[in-house]
């Protein structure tokens, strides 16, 4: 990406063109690209943790009901208390929506902190077992919190993610991503991928490159969060369990790691065919596992990994 800035503005500039005209798109179908788009946010995000600082993770789901359950606290608050019973305008119901989406991505990405610290210290099995951890801490935790809901969950929240909002934050979340891998600083993360001990060898601090990472994965993790409790209306800890974040880690397996058009690739491409299964609905698990297993088999480094890392074009040590 030779010139990011313009892929952002272009990016936006079509979020803005297709929210025009989102009146005239089936609702089934823009449902569907409003899923794509949250589970785009989900796998990029990951990819940084996952792919290109070379950490294992499967708490992402975790991360996202923070975000989910933090934004819906926000809106659910605020919206009678500032517009009453007439809603608000535009600019005032987006204004409230972009403060509770960052809300809830500060809050997933402080909770992404407290895990990081102490956990990204490990490496491997031991790292994915602590994260796996959280995520079902937090789960059981939105379980067992009557005031949000508990088992039942949170319902009633505003419905006010709009396509524009998804892929606009679909657009930022690649072009940060994208900048911060191909910056000064993300040759850290590479390095820490490609040999954790010669990194530190050379005087980089590895740990703090992983927790960056995961703040930052947990952030934008949050922040799909946010949009999906505003566009399902209802928030369940069930929808943030183990198989939601497995589900995000095979995008990622399946893209290729550290590869984000890759991993663009496999989000949609996971999203779409449970939908295009549906004929076949008492057969559609079924086949969509025997599909992954066929793909992981023939093509286990990844459906759509036709390159390298960046770290592996460049000799250019990291500073």
């Amino acid at each position: 990406m030779p010139r990011p800035h313009l892929f952002l503005l272009a990016a936006l500039a079509l979020a803005l063109g297709v929210q025009h005209f989102s009146d005239r798109i089936d609702p089934y179908h823009l449902d569907v690209l409003t899923g794509i788009g949250i589970n785009v946010i989900l796998a990029v995000s990951l990819n940084l943790v996952n792919g290109y600082t070379g950490q294992f993770s499967l708490g992402h789901a975790g991360f996202m009901s923070v975000g989910a359950y933090a934004a819906a606290a926000v809106s659910m608050a605020a919206a009678p208390r500032w517009f009453g019973e007439s809603g608000g305008t535009a600019w005032q119901q987006g204004t409230l929506f972009l403060g509770a989406l960052i809300a809830g991505g500060l809050s997933a990405a402080l909770a992404g902190l407290v895990v990081g610290v102490p956990s990204l210290r490990l490496r491997g099995d031991y790292l994915a077992l602590v994260t796996l951890g959280f995520g079902e801490i937090i789960r059981v935790i939105f379980q067992n919190l009557e005031f949000v809901g508990g088992a039942l969950g949170l319902n009633g929240i505003p419905g006010l993610t709009t396509i524009f909002w998804v892929l606009a934050f679909v657009a930022l979340t690649i072009f940060v991503v994208t900048c911060l891998v191909h910056s000064t600083y993300g040759r850290g993360f590479l390095a820490t991928h490609d040999d954790e001990i010669a990194s530190e060898s050379v005087g980089l601090n590895t740990t703090r490159y992983k927790i960056v990472a995961f703040v930052i994965g947990a952030f934008f993790a949050g922040i799909a969060g946010g949009l999906y409790g505003h566009f399902k209306l209802t928030i369940t800890p069930t929808g943030f369990d183990f198989t939601k974040s497995i589900e995000i880690v095979v995008m990622v397996i399946l893209g290729g790691m550290g590869n984000t058009l890759g991993v663009i690739l496999a989000a949609i491409l996971l999203t779409l065919l449970p939908e295009l299964l549906r004929p076949v609905a008492e057969y559609r698990m079924i086949i969509y596992s025997l599909l992954l297993i066929v793909l992981m088999l023939v093509r286990p480094q990844g459906l759509f990994n036709f390159g390298l890392l960046p770290s592996r074009k460049r000799n250019a040590p990291p500073s």
